[in-house]
């Protein structure tokens, strides 16, 4: 499929050949977001916000260069093809820079609902007020609803090289996101749920706003709970917490830059034998899918620990050229404002085949942790962590009593190699999803009684 924009990245990679440069990629995006947030029945915040522009990526002499512009018009692209090949001089010579040849052929994808646009933006509202109605109705402890909101979006990529590349295409999202408070005399405590996905059919606001109340409400009357070892079972949320942690560690950027935890272990015992791990620019419905990276490489589907095993890493077209491989089609592209990062797509834990009622159901004494604070503070580099936690005791298979002011520690390493279950509810949030995961046992600090 042709854009418009084909003949303006054409153009500016021809106009960088020209003016020196011994190879030229032109990235040009055109995204639009709506955001819709409703409070008391009423719309608080209604924001269309749209973003064009061209990223222009030359080498010249082994040396790389970048400019952008939000102006396609020939004068000021002509200005930022002189302005990355100025930056070009400045830099140091890299062998490893090059750009991609086009592939024999790129996954055929269906990223566009036009369900999305078609809808009209009073019944869009409308959807904000229904989860926001029913997460009220749920319970009446449900005292503040702090957002209730709706967004889609849609992004159009073109990409044109001087190796011949010529791509396009088209995709669009929408998603839902509700936070919430609850509270009963003194005690007050948060709720939230969230859906984003690439079909509109798929979001259910009724389902959304009784899921965030139902989360703030059965943590009312939490207590901390006793120090001690004991069995932890992650919710898929707490779950992908856990998994964005790993995700800079498995690009080979990091590994080459000696800030892997993963560094020197391909083929080794990395988790526990239950454990995959799997990055997918392909997977049907991903919310992160896309025929091709922001380099023009194809995505692929990348296991990255099968059986507990790590089986390699993330590269775009740079970190593959460095170590003598294959990009896995990671180059990610946050806009066109910036150059291709070793990234993950569609960056997921494996589901297992037991429900999570199955699992929680095995724990003589257990934690079900629900919410965790202060993942950010996290060491990536070493895998160590200290995080504030809240959720529910398991005592003889049962959920028993709310618990909060928990902490638990350990190392991310360790906590992969101690799961001894994994639930068959992979959940995506965004671009990263997880099921209920059991780790066997973890040290759990709290200032209460047992």
């Amino acid at each position: 499929m042709e854009s418009k924009y084909q003949k303006h990245a054409s153009d500016a990679v021809q106009k960088a050949l020209q003016l020196g440069a011994g190879m030229a990629e032109a990235y040009i995006s055109n995204s639009k977001e709506l955001n819709i947030e409703v409070r008391n029945g009423a719309v608080e915040t209604m924001k269309l916000a749209e973003d064009r522009g061209m990223g222009i990526r030359i080498m010249a002499d082994g040396k790389t260069g970048f400019a952008f512009t939000t102006d396609l018009e020939d004068t000021a692209v002509e200005e930022a093809v002189r302005q990355a090949l100025a930056n070009a001089s400045c830099a140091e010579p890299d062998p490893h820079r090059v750009l991609p040849k086009p592939a024999p052929g790129y996954p055929e994808m269906d990223l566009y609902d036009p369900a999305i646009r078609a809808a009209a933006v009073e019944n869009k509202i409308e959807m904000a007020r229904t989860m926001e109605n029913e997460a009220r109705a749920f319970d009446n402890r449900i005292k503040i609803i702090e957002s209730s909101t709706y967004q889609d979006g849609e992004a159009e990529v073109t990409l044109v090289n001087s190796h011949g590349l010529s791509l396009h295409y088209g995709g669009a999202y929408c998603g839902m996101y509700i936070s919430l408070v609850a509270g009963e005399g003194e005690d007050s405590q948060t709720g939230f749920a969230l859906k984003y996905s690439l079909r509109f059919n798929d979001l259910d606001p009724a389902q959304l706003g009784k899921q965030a109340a139902g989360r703030a409400v059965r943590m009312l009357g939490a207590k901390p709970g006793a120090t001690q070892q004991a069995a932890v079972v992650l919710e898929p949320y707490v779950a992908t917490g856990f998994l964005g942690l790993l995700a800079p560690a498995l690009s080979a950027e990091a590994v080459q830059k000696g800030r892997s935890l993963f560094a020197g272990k391909v083929g080794r015992q990395v988790a526990s034998e239950q454990v995959n791990i799997i990055d997918d620019g392909t997977l049907k419905n991903g919310i992160s899918s896309s025929p091709f990276d922001g380099e023009g490489v194809p995505t692929s589907r990348t296991v990255l620990i099968h059986g507990g095993k790590l089986q390699g890493f993330l590269h775009n077209t740079y970190t593959a050229a460095k170590d003598g491989v294959l990009s896995t089609g990671n180059g990610v592209r946050g806009s066109f404002k910036g150059t291709p990062e070793v990234g993950t797509t569609n960056f997921f834990i494996e589901p297992g085949d037991k429900t999570a009622e199955q699992i929680i159901g095995e724990v003589e004494s257990g934690f079900y942790v629900t919410e965790v604070m202060g993942l950010h503070t996290a060491n990536p580099i070493s895998g160590d962590f200290s995080l504030g936690a809240g959720g529910l005791w398991i005592e003889n298979g049962q959920i028993t009593r709310p618990v909060r002011g928990m902490a638990i520690a350990g190392n991310i390493t360790e906590l992969l190699r101690n799961v001894d279950a994994v639930g068959n509810d992979l959940q995506f949030f965004g671009g990263k999803g997880a099921p209920t995961i059991r780790i066997s046992r973890m040290s759990i600090s709290g200032g209460g009684q047992a």
